[in-house]
């Protein structure tokens, strides 16, 4: 059965580890947050040993549900408790996170939009509505773009898109000078802590464990170098894409736009533009709520979701 306390044995956290230093075992890491009696499993899709979770009603409509970065398929365990009874629900830990880990080759958007695909070759979904926070939220609308037949609807949570004038701390500081060799080498508990923080509105809503996932996750083997990777990416994105509002304008699938108004990570006035290049977006703002709606408020927010897809209660 999966281990039930916050932190890993205390063999796995012990002297050096609990300082930050190095990573942790895949097998305990797997014992605890992917155990097949949870529902997980795994599919070697593009290099990638992909962990997902497929639950729900299997011969209803498709909702995939993806987190954004340094997160995992954890962060959605509120939604999957109201969407379960109406949908199938299919939820994985992207590439360089969670239990997936990293892979050899690089990591392209082209090549994030891939995998997702393949997924859903393997599970035999012709089309899902795609539900994405932060990045992925890129990603869901992305995707939807190139491939519009197996895109039913999107829910996106403070989804990466418009240039943020401001890049999050945690992400630019990849860009710095052997951040790449340092930064995997030693990651304390402490600044991942930091880093939940700062994407709650109000950090009393975090519960226990949290950010135990959180910082245990980064350690799987591989993920903090991958991570730096998707960092650099997402920097790299940000300054360079000038054609954000021609392709938002081009989303052809009924969208629900969800944002925090205390998101530190992403502006909440990125808003105003969906809403002047999407005119037909739906929007939900949520006073005192962060980057992670979801986490934050999972009942109101996975309420407003089903609404919007209209499930019947």
């Amino acid at each position: 059965m999966p281990a039930s306390s916050s932190t890993l044995t205390p063999p796995l956290a012990s002297g050096v580890a609990r300082l930050g230093f190095g990573e942790l075992p895949l097998p305990a890491l797997k014992a605890r947050y992917g155990h097949p009696a949870s529902g997980s499993r795994y599919v070697e899709l593009d290099g990638f040993a992909v962990h997902y979770r497929d639950e729900g009603h299997p011969d209803q409509p498709v909702v995939v549900m993806m987190h954004g970065v340094v997160a995992s398929l954890h962060t959605w365990d509120g939604w999957v408790k109201a969407f379960s009874r109406h949908y199938r629900v299919i939820r994985f830990d992207l590439p360089c996170f969670g239990l997936t880990g990293p892979a050899p080759g690089g990591y392209s958007e082209e090549r994030m939009r891939k995998v997702l695909g393949l997924l859903l070759d393997h599970l035999r979904v012709e089309r899902a509505t795609l539900v994405g926070n932060s990045l992925r939220g890129y990603l869901a609308w992305s995707y939807a773009l190139e491939q519009p037949e197996r895109v039913e609807r999107l829910v996106l949570l403070d989804p990466v898109g418009y240039p943020m004038r401001k890049i999050p701390w945690m992400i630019a500081a990849a860009s710095l000078p052997g951040a790449t060799w340092a930064m995997p080498l030693w990651m304390p508990r402490a600044l991942i802590a930091q880093g939940v923080k700062e994407v709650y509105g109000d950090r009393s809503r975090i519960q226990p464990g949290v950010p135990d996932r959180y910082y245990e996750l980064t350690r799987r083997p591989g993920n903090r170098r991958a991570m730096m990777e998707i960092f650099r990416l997402l920097v790299r994105l940000n300054r360079s894409r000038k054609d954000t509002a021609e392709r938002v304008a081009r989303i052809g699938v009924p969208t629900l736009l969800m944002w925090g108004d205390r998101d530190r990570w992403i502006a909440p006035e990125q808003v105003a533009l969906w809403k002047r290049d999407l005119p037909g977006v739906q929007v939900k703002v949520y006073a005192g709520v962060g980057h992670v709606p979801m986490e934050e408020i999972p009942e109101r927010s996975a309420l407003d979701a089903l609404n919007f897809l209209g499930a019947k209660r």
